[in-house]
């Protein structure tokens, strides 16, 4: 199982010069769980980067993905590795996500650099 954080989505949807990195995962939507968090942060990022239009074309792509809510276990576990890590609450709600569903993280965020299960791209 997979997890693309915000920064890999919009690093996709940018067709960023790392784009290509996240297309494979992201193509395997069967293998994607997709944090509603990180719907909020794509959201909001491409409605201001572009209009709300492109972002919700952005939130349908995502949502070929497994999808799932934020839980009762899943927010202590962000909780826990916000802590231990000094994550965002956004990040270590994506954390705890990957976590949750024994998922690699692919992030191109530096402070996820190094972590268990999580496949940095620079």
């Amino acid at each position: 199982m997979n997890v693309v954080d915000s920064s890999g989505w919009l690093e996709y949807f940018g067709k960023g010069i790392h784009s290509e990195k996240f297309v494979p995962i992201i193509q395997r939507s069967v293998e994607l769980i997709v944090p509603t968090i990180s719907l909020y942060e794509v959201f909001k990022r491409v409605a201001i980067l572009r209009d709300e239009e492109e972002a919700l074309k952005a939130i349908g792509l995502m949502t070929i993905g497994n999808v799932v809510e934020l839980t009762q276990e899943i927010a202590i576990l962000a909780a826990q590795l916000s802590m231990e890590y000094k994550t965002p609450m956004a990040d270590s709600m994506i954390l705890a996500t990957a976590r949750t569903y024994n998922a690699i993280l692919w992030t191109r965020d530096e402070h996820f650099a190094g972590l268990e299960q999580v496949e940095y791209i620079k």
